[in-house]
């Protein structure tokens, strides 16, 4: 049974200890820090970028028309239909964060449209109309947003805000096919003005309506996580995020709550020792978590009444017979001959976990009574004793590998009452 319960222990520690190597920053209320370094930017960008690109395409642009004035034939009507960017390149971007902001460049990119063209020319004896298909090559395209973050009203959400945004196409290539295309040739190329304003708004509304759409997700996110029918996680964000030149970090609330209760907490102070650290293998974000995160676990499922287990079953039965503790505690079987025996355990207090200095200690205080079955399937406590455990540990994350060490500080036992006349163990 010593080895069910350190071996649990260990599985525990390992849980709590296997975040290492970062610092909760010091703000009222919150518990748990993320912060996401500059690889984790790269990442996020790379993963927005290439989403915005597939929603980008097929973009269908809004139909052009002009008439323009030609020599010797005089007034013309071309019209430009059908506009759709098939396929956007974006062969460079960045990620900057500033004091208060973060911007997303992309530069070099390209972009392929197809298009209808249409002429009509018409006088008073005569009309006259052609039409064709046109190929357009967006070159040296740079686009740029200016986001800010921050707590929204401090009511524990994020809100994202689109603060400048930019669409600059820097050159355009038009191939009309079809028709008298070479006649027509310089007649389309001076929609290139056109064309530009058309690409750079119709991205620049798509990109906005994203960004807005990942706003109200941010704004709808949970205040809180359920755990499980007992227990729920605070996640609610405290204060604005911190801005670096090359990360960003949040701080959390982080404190387990009954899920029918409120979200109040006897926890109000963090010390910077007292935090485990985590980082994620490629260090793309790092995590650090308050010792009171988990004393606020403890505590609530204490408070629920689910640290106290009836051990009637176990691999190996004999040991839970008064005929295998006969030479041990001989009055046991004495007054009890080949009773089954039954295990209360209770924890009688929450285990609380203390960190410093990168390890982690946890004390389990435990009372175990010994309960006895009578032939009539009476339950008859016979004895008690108090378990005390300390253990302390770390815990380190190498690649794909979870390595770390246990040690047992401390195993106390002790008599708290018996039923049983003054024994000694033999």
């Amino acid at each position: 049974m010593a080895t069910s319960i350190l071996g649990k222990l260990f599985i525990f520690l390992s849980i709590i200890c296997v975040f290492s190597n970062a610092h909760l920053q010091s703000k009222e209320d919150g518990f748990i820090s993320v912060s996401i370094s500059e690889k984790g930017l790269d990442f996020i960008k790379d993963l927005l970028t290439d989403k915005a690109v597939s929603s980008l395409t097929p973009l269908e642009l809004p139909s052009i028309e002009k008439t323009v004035r030609i020599l010797l034939v005089g007034r013309v009507k071309i019209a430009l239909s059908n506009i759709v960017i098939y396929h956007i390149d974006v062969p460079f971007s960045k990620v900057e964060v500033g004091d208060d902001d973060i911007t997303i460049s992309a530069s070099r990119a390209t972009a392929n449209l197809s298009m209808d063209w249409k002429y009509t020319y018409k006088n008073w004896f005569v009309e006259v109309s052609d039409h064709g298909k046109a190929s357009v090559e967006v070159e040296d395209m740079e686009v740029g947003l200016k986001l800010g973050l921050e707590n929204k009203g401090g009511g524990g959400g994020l809100k994202l805000s689109l603060m400048d945004s930019n669409c600059d196409v820097n050159d355009v290539d038009i191939k009309v096919e079809g028709g008298a295309s070479w006649l027509y040739q310089g007649v389309v190329d001076a929609f290139r003005d056109h064309i530009e304003s058309a690409v750079e708004k119709a991205i620049l509304k798509k990109l906005r309506k994203g960004i807005s759409k990942i706003g109200s997700l941010l704004h709808s996110l949970p205040g809180e996580i359920k755990v499980d029918e007992t227990s729920a996680l605070n996640v609610t964000f405290v204060g604005d995020p911190t801005f670096s030149d090359s990360s960003i970090g949040f701080v959390i609330n982080g404190l387990f709550f009954p899920s029918n209760g409120a979200l109040a907490s006897p926890y109000q102070n963090q010390i910077l020792q007292t935090s485990v650290p985590c980082y994620t293998p490629a260090k793309m974000i790092a995590m650090s978590l308050h010792e009171d995160v988990f004393n606020s676990a403890s505590l609530v499922y204490f408070n629920a009444g689910l640290m106290q287990w009836q051990v009637g079953k176990i691999p190996d039965q004999s040991l839970l017979n008064t005929t295998e503790w006969k030479e041990v505690v001989p009055q046991l079987y004495e007054k009890f001959p080949n009773a089954r025996m039954v295990l209360d355990i209770l924890v009688a207090t929450p285990p609380s976990v203390h960190i410093f200095d990168g390890a982690m200690e946890a004390t389990i205080n435990t009372d175990v009574t010994v309960d006895v079955m009578s032939d009539d399937g009476e339950v008859i406590p016979v004895a008690c004793g108090s378990v005390l455990i300390s253990a302390s540990g770390s815990v380190v994350v190498s690649g794909n590998n979870l390595t770390g060490s246990i040690e047992l500080d401390r195993f106390n036992l002790s008599a708290k009452w018996s039923k049983l006349a003054a024994y000694k163990l033999k």
